[in-house]
């Protein structure tokens, strides 16, 4: 941790010089040009928000992790990743380590900390204006700094909390907090969120979308709890811990702030240039909006001029289940047809999201169909690009986007959405079905996930393993792509199981009109006990001697 802290006016203007060349929204704003004393700030109302205001880009953006289009998805059983050469596959080809890193956020989280720490500490003195905001301003920097520590705890496990601004001549060189106690400093910030902020985005003016609200810190709240119970980390199974996740989760059920789009409109989430409001009631909270389409050219096939980057398994692809039946397409009685796989009507009908977050052969896109069967437009080997399993990203894509080449671009307003209300349904049902077995809140809320799909509800009389089987179910489908999978595997310590092994895809073979499709493997992982937590960088174990490696590394 040492040398994270750089003396206070050098790092001032180095941000300050940051904010100037950034987009003009809330997030940022102009200072004089030139060097700025750190009494300019405070003495300042509109420095002191914008101040503020800064510390928001530490929230992490999810669409492009190794600065070439890859997910972390294509770091677990989702997806791989079309470019071989990508540093994602540091995480499943056993490579990855303390020299080796890739979504690495210890220096990046504790600057971004530091901010937090500086508003919490100034504040109170300073120029804003009125007096009666600093209270809510100091709301969002609680937020963010809770935020901010469970990014570094996810990936890291054991972490040290900074609850003050360091400086250099403090002694830097200090232990790990233990999980619990990273929890309650992270649960206490919440609360004081939860006190002062509105309840939802519904709340916040046009000009304070995407801020911070008491909603977005019981949703933070709701997931820290649900890792800590988690088998990783609660390694004695105490049920309290799972209570207290169930609670947190129905506190904000039970603002009535939030609902599921329609299934017909749940493909459009992720565009915010979609409808009269950037945020609608699914979303919690999410990054700052940026005006892209790197999102499709990263991701789109081949022949549209996309490069194809997160291909979905053919593993991910087989856990969406019979949209009649509600059965596994494993099931010789679910309806499933093997020589129709994708089917969107009658009994051999898949659940809906298959089509809204996967691109399969025929499937529509842009007006016209993909093909990736062989030797298809988007399945061409010449191409690099072309995909590894037979299926493209469709989650986040919009068609109404334009990057190819020879034509105007057209972007879209994009964020990556952090907390979604479906997730908080299922953070509900996992914790409470954990807590008490299945109770009828249980199927409950997991049923009105599975409902607004288009599935069918779960049958009655599961035992608690058989829900909790359904439920990780359901999260795998529901929130795929989202980050979600990679984490929630290891919270589930369930690594072995489903990462240490090889990944399929689907080979597509036409004859005149009748296609073949046959399974085959992609590749081969690995995972290592040592790979539910992230190496603590070399470069950071260099400066201290109580840091300490996680183990295995």
């Amino acid at each position: 941790m040492k040398n994270h802290y750089i003396n206070y006016s050098k790092y001032l203007f180095i941000f300050l010089l940051f904010s100037l060349g950034c987009k003009k929204d809330y997030l940022s704003f102009d200072y004089t040009d030139g060097s700025i004393r750190e009494e300019d700030v405070w003495n300042s109302d509109r420095n002191s928000r914008g101040f503020l205001n800064t510390s928001y880009s530490g929230l992490i953006n999810g669409y492009n992790v190794d600065g070439d289009g890859a997910m972390l998805a294509s770091a677990s059983d989702e997806a791989v990743n079309s470019n071989v050469n990508s540093r994602i596959n540091i995480i499943n080809n056993g490579t990855w380590g303390a020299l080796r890193t890739i979504d690495d956020q210890y220096t990046n989280m504790y600057n971004n900390i530091r901010k937090t720490n500086l508003f919490l500490e100034k504040s109170s003195a300073s120029a804003i204006i009125p007096a009666s905001d600093i209270p809510k301003l100091k709301g969002e920097a609680y937020f963010l700094r809770a935020m901010y520590h469970f990014e570094l705890m996810k990936r890291y496990g054991q972490i040290i909390l900074a609850t003050r601004s360091f400086t250099t001549t403090d002694d830097l060189d200090l232990p790990r907090n233990t999980i619990d106690e990273v929890v309650a400093q992270i649960t206490a910030d919440c609360d004081e969120v939860i006190k002062v902020l509105p309840a939802s985005q519904g709340d916040l003016g046009s000009a304070d979308k995407g801020r911070a609200t008491a909603g977005a810190a019981l949703a933070l709240k709701s997931r820290v709890l649900l890792y800590a119970a988690s088998p990783l980390y609660n390694t004695g199974g105490e049920l309290n811990k799972w209570a207290a996740a169930a609670t947190a989760a129905k506190q904000l059920i039970d603002l009535n702030k939030n609902s599921l789009l329609p299934l017909a409109q749940l493909g459009n989430l992720w565009d915010f240039s979609v409808g009269s409001s950037n945020y609608s009631p699914e979303v919690i909270f999410a990054t700052n909006v940026s005006a892209t389409n790197s999102i499709e050219s990263n991701n789109a096939p081949i022949s549209y001029e996309g490069r194809g980057r997160t291909n979905p398994t053919q593993d991910l692809v087989n856990a969406f289940e019979m949209r009649v039946s509600g059965k596994p397409i494993s099931d010789n009685t679910s309806g499933f047809s093997a020589s129709n796989p994708y089917s969107t009507t009658g009994a051999s009908a898949r659940d809906p999201r298959l089509a809204l977050f996967v691109i399969y052969n025929g499937q529509s896109f842009k007006s016209r169909a993909v093909e990736t069967f062989t030797g298809g437009r988007d399945n061409t080997p010449i191409n690099s690009n072309s995909t590894k399993t037979g299926y493209y990203l469709r989650k986040f894509l919009s068609e109404s986007a334009a990057w190819a080449s020879g034509a105007a671009a057209v972007n879209r307003n994009r964020p990556w959405i952090l907390f979604r209300y479906s997730e908080i349904l299922l953070n509900y049902a996992e914790a409470l079905n954990e807590a008490t077995g299945p109770v009828s809140d249980v199927y409950l809320y997991i049923n009105q996930v599975r409902v607004r799909a288009g599935m069918p509800v779960l049958p009655v009389g599961l035992t608690q393993s058989q829900m909790r089987e359904r439920i990780q179910h359901e999260r795998r489908v529901e929130l795929c792509f989202e980050g979600h999978r990679f984490f929630d595997v290891r919270r589930w310590k369930k690594g072995e199981e489903f990462f240490n092994k090889p990944v399929s895809g689907i080979q597509i073979t036409k004859s005149g009109t009748t296609l073949t499709y046959t399974s085959f493997q992609v590749e081969n992982r690995g995972f290592a006990d040592k790979n539910y937590l992230f190496p603590i960088p070399q470069s950071e174990l260099n400066r201290t001697t109580k840091l300490k490696q996680n183990p295995g590394y």
